[in-house]
């Protein structure tokens, strides 16, 4: 039996084998060289984003959560295509009374120091989440009144309100479990030197480069796939993202534009997978200041938006034109509201007239500097242009202009997308409760918070649909947002990998993994 010394010897050998792996040496050549590999060798990913953090509780950024699902697990998890909650590191869960939910964790887990998954880490987790000054999910648990340890392995969570939208909430950022000795000794420092107990373990994170991850030998779940590690490749154009796992330099990447689908298809040696996506596609307003404050601009913006259209012509018709933040398919969508905004210049130009603006009016549009967020950019000026909006458009990186947007609240309108949540109310908490940091307007909406909370305690499916409906109306109603397209997550990867299993996040989770 390897000593405690050679396991960390070899383990530091491993590490330095993926660093390598990362430069010139192939990585189809790689051997597993360390105790606890699986002999898949090492995953090379061509990223389209670089992380905003990789500490779950601090990072707004939605693209984050493919690096995070490597490094972390969550309270409860998640099944792929229904998004109906399974076991995590919560085995069960239950409520007793209306504002009681009693988790019971699963026994043996530990994280990437050694530090066990025990009652006393949860409740430090979810305290932390829900009061440090840091924490980016305060809203998402802002229904909890206090956490409280009722055994090693089982947490009490008392709730201000009824919420039944918790156990999703807690397969989401909020339940990503961190090393408590980890968060207290390292502070802020934890945003680069993550520990969770995931099913990879982190390396190195060179910004704007690689992050790199080994596998986890001491992981709980056994149906895991075989890679030793992963390294991700930061590449921000996802046409230069491609063309690197065409040409084998790296095996896999997401977010892949369906313009590009036949650059893959000529390559005749990868899989294609495309599948359904609550990635939405959408104008972010900040309706606190300039133009924005007035709803009727904003009803005008939406009316000047032809949706078939701008599916068309910004991709390829491969996508699904956006009434409101959930596509048809959602068990939640309202289908009485489709068509709420229905294309019509003419009423855009009404609006505008009505609000006093009879020469038009120029708006700040803060968009993504890659080469399809500006193709679409150019799409909205010509539509908007029709109804007499100029845009004043500056770009940066996706993470650089949520930070001018949302954190400094610069500029009128953002062009992004929303990336979906477990539970529709966690996405409409995040977008339109007073105060979120994704509510650029940070103003409360009348009636808002009722109906948000209507949503959260229905007690069954029906309930919450027909609440969600009103949360939706409301949002519509006021202009909050313009929703434009639901994307297809599309995939391309080498055809030696097998085990992925696409989700109606639309965020790759990459631990099943097996490479020949």
């Amino acid at each position: 039996m390897p000593t405690n010394r050679t396991r960390l010897t070899l383990e530091q050998a491993f590490r330095r084998r993926l660093l390598q792996a990362a430069g010139t040496v192939p990585f189809w050549s790689l051997q597993a060289a360390a105790q606890g590999t699986a002999g898949g060798g090492v995953l090379r990913v061509a990223a389209p984003h670089n992380p905003s953090t990789l500490d779950p509780m601090t990072g707004r950024s939605g693209p984050d959560h493919v690096y995070l699902y490597t490094l972390f697990d969550t309270l409860i998890d998640w099944e792929p295509n229904a998004l109906t909650p399974t076991p995590g590191l919560a085995e069960s869960w239950s409520y007793p009374d209306p504002t009681t939910l009693v988790l019971n964790l699963r026994k043996g887990v530990k994280f990437h120091d050694g530090g066990p998954l025990d009652a006393e880490a949860v409740k430090a987790n979810l305290d932390w989440g829900r009061s440090n000054e840091r924490s980016s999910v305060k809203v998402d648990l802002s229904s909890v009144e206090s956490v409280e340890v009722r055994g090693s392995h089982t947490v009490a969570l008392k709730l201000k309100r009824p919420d039944r939208a918790l156990p999703l909430i807690l397969s989401d950022r909020a339940g990503m479990m961190r090393s408590p000795k980890a968060v207290r000794d390292l502070a802020a420092g934890h945003d680069r030197n993550p520990v969770g107990t995931g099913a990879f373990k982190f390396v190195s994170w060179a910004d704007r480069d690689q992050v790199v991850v080994t596998r986890n030998p001491d992981y709980w779940k056994r149906d895991i796939g075989n890679l030793d590690g992963i390294v991700f490749k930061v590449i921000s154009e996802p046409q230069t993202a491609l063309r690197s796992v065409v040409s084998n330099d790296n095996h896999f990447t997401y977010y892949v534009p369906p313009q590009q689908r036949a650059v893959a298809e000529r390559s005749g040696r990868l899989t294609i997978d495309v599948s359904p996506s609550l990635q939405l596609g959408m104008l972010y307003f900040n309706y606190g200041r300039g133009p924005m404050k007035d709803v009727r601009v904003r009803r005008a913006v939406n009316h000047a938006i032809d949706r078939a259209a701008y599916v068309k012509a910004t991709a390829g018709g491969l996508g699904e034109p956006a009434d409101m933040a959930l596509p048809k398919a959602h068990w939640a969508h309202a289908p009485e509201l489709a068509g709420f905004y229905k294309h019509d210049p003419e009423r855009a130009r009404a609006l505008l007239r009505e609000a006093g603006l009879t020469s038009g009016v120029e708006i700040h549009l803060i968009a993504w500097n890659d080469q399809l967020s500006m193709q679409r950019t150019e799409v909205l000026m010509e539509m908007l242009k029709q109804v007499n909006i100029r845009l004043k458009v500056t770009t940066g990186t996706g993470v650089d202009t949520a930070g001018q947007f949302f954190g400094k609240q610069e500029g009128d309108m953002h062009l992004s997308f929303w990336t979906g949540r477990p539970d529709p109310s966690l996405t409409y908490d995040l977008l339109f409760a007073e105060g979120s940091f994704f509510n650029a307007g940070r103003g409360a909406t009348a009636g808002m918070a009722q109906v948000l909370t209507e949503a959260q305690a229905g007690a069954t499916l029906e309930a919450r649909k027909a609440a969600f409906a009103k949360v939706q109306r409301l949002a519509l109603d006021n202009a909050l947002f313009c929703p434009l397209m639901f994307d297809v997550q599309m995939v391309v990867h080498s055809n030696r990998l097998r085990g992925y299993r696409p989700n109606l996040i639309g965020k790759p989770k990459l631990d099943s993994i097996s490479q020949a």
